[in-house]
């Protein structure tokens, strides 16, 4: 019965394990005052989590006891560590005068909002701060951040370091800014909690299309930051972000198979997030002109709209990508305009658009513009052509369903 009783418990530690580690981790770093530090002391505090729990039960507040015994253990590491270095011991020494500062947020927000804003400091490089954040607020591996960027993990692992050291040595305040310095420091922020959706709405690697942990959790911060500020471009993203998650359910078949958009049930999409997200678009464009995130949940809500592919206006969404190429010219953004002229006007007229950007040598790195090229050679019964691109989508392809959707695809082509 105790073994049962263990099995449960350890069960209880892990599901605590991924619903709160980046909290309990965030409120050590404020508490302690060091990235590594509190690293340590969150994993040492589950530890202790996993020895004691079985035994004195789960407490009535998990997070609050794992951060009180980080802290804890953290201030008995640096006395051990004294004896070699005497500045420790005066650290150790405030932190225990220290010892009954709140675990809770303040009233700003919350711990994760702070730690946002202090990555995202001006003083660092505009890649540390997206990376650093991913990295030490979401919990993302090297690894993980590395394929959001399409970069080396080592450049990664360096960005991050160089990243703390940065914070280190220039004693940036772990705080969110005052209310007159918020609006520039928006940009990165935005950046930030953008990626770490993108990264739960499609992963860019592994067997799970999604990582609902992840976009549920950009979601949060992004309802803080609109709490906030109320920026127009900071209601867009949350906007972007619902309309996104609001397919979440029928992108992915019973066997986790990779649903296209327009071979989903709309029946499944969650009109309460539609509903909340198209209202944060007419909010976003009554302050004037959209930004990039406005102008991406403006074309989310007019599919969103539509109650089946062939009612969608093409045209609407051609126009807002048109709009939004001219404020922020990416590639990226023509291969998603392409597609949409693709449906308006034809696939000669998309594939053309897509081969202009590869003949430019721009994105033949990814996965999706390949795929995308793919399926207008299909549509237009040019075989080979297809079973080319559908190969060099599924070389560049590290996601399972993805690759599972592409591999049907070339046997469908023989």
């Amino acid at each position: 019965m105790g073994e049962l009783v263990g099995d449960v418990v350890r069960d209880e530690v892990g599901e605590v394990y991924r619903s709160d580690s980046r909290r309990v981790f965030a409120a050590l770093v404020r508490l302690l005052g060091d990235f590594d530090l509190a690293e340590e002391a969150m994993h040492e505090a589950f530890a202790a989590a996993l020895e004691r729990w079985p035994a004195e039960g789960v407490p009535a507040s998990p997070r609050a006891w794992l951060v009180s015994v980080g802290r804890n253990k953290a201030i008995d590491a640096l006395r051990r560590q004294a004896r070699f270095d005497a500045s420790l011991g005066a650290l150790a020494a405030r932190l225990d005068r220290d010892r009954g500062a709140s675990a809770e947020a303040d009233e700003l927000g919350d711990d994760r909002l702070r730690l946002i804003f202090t990555c995202c400091h001006p003083a660092l490089p505009r890649a540390s701060q997206v990376a650093l954040t991913l990295r030490e607020v979401c919990g993302l591996t090297t690894e993980e951040v590395a394929a959001a960027f399409l970069a080396a993990p080592a450049a990664i692992a360096q960005r991050i370091v160089r990243g703390k050291a940065k914070i280190r040595e220039a004693r940036i305040p772990y705080e969110v800014p005052a209310r007159d310095e918020l609006p520039g420091r928006l940009e990165s922020v935005l950046a930030v909690v953008y990626l770490v959706f993108s990264e739960g709405y499609a992963a860019s690697s592994g067997e799970a299309l999604t990582r609902p942990d992840l976009s549920e959790e950009a979601i949060r911060l992004g309802r803080l930051v609109v709490e906030l500020l109320p920026d127009p471009e900071a209601m867009g993203l949350l906007a972007l972000m619902l309309l996104q998650e609001s397919r979440r359910e029928a992108r992915v078949s019973e066997g986790g198979d990779l649903v296209l958009l327009e071979d989903q049930d709309r029946s499944l999409w969650d009109r309460g997030l539609i509903a909340e997200g198209r209202g944060l678009v007419a909010r976003a464009f009554a302050s004037g002109r959209g930004g990039p995130y406005a102008l991406q949940a403006a074309i989310a809500a007019v599919h969103a709209e539509a109650p089946g592919p062939s009612a969608t206006d093409w045209g609407r969404i051609t126009a807002l990508y048109g709009e939004l190429a001219r404020i922020q010219p990416s590639p990226v953004v023509e291969l998603n305009r392409a597609v949409a002229v693709a449906m308006r006007d034809g696939p000669e007229a998309g594939l053309k658009l897509i081969d202009g950007i590869f003949d430019r040598g721009e994105l033949l790195g990814y996965h999706l513009a390949h795929a995308a090229r793919a399926d207008l050679c299909r549509r237009l019964g040019r075989a080979d052509e297809a079973r080319a691109a559908y190969r060099s989508a599924l070389e560049l392809a590290r996601q399972g369903p993805e690759r599972r959707f592409l591999e049907r695809r070339l046997r469908e082509l023989g």
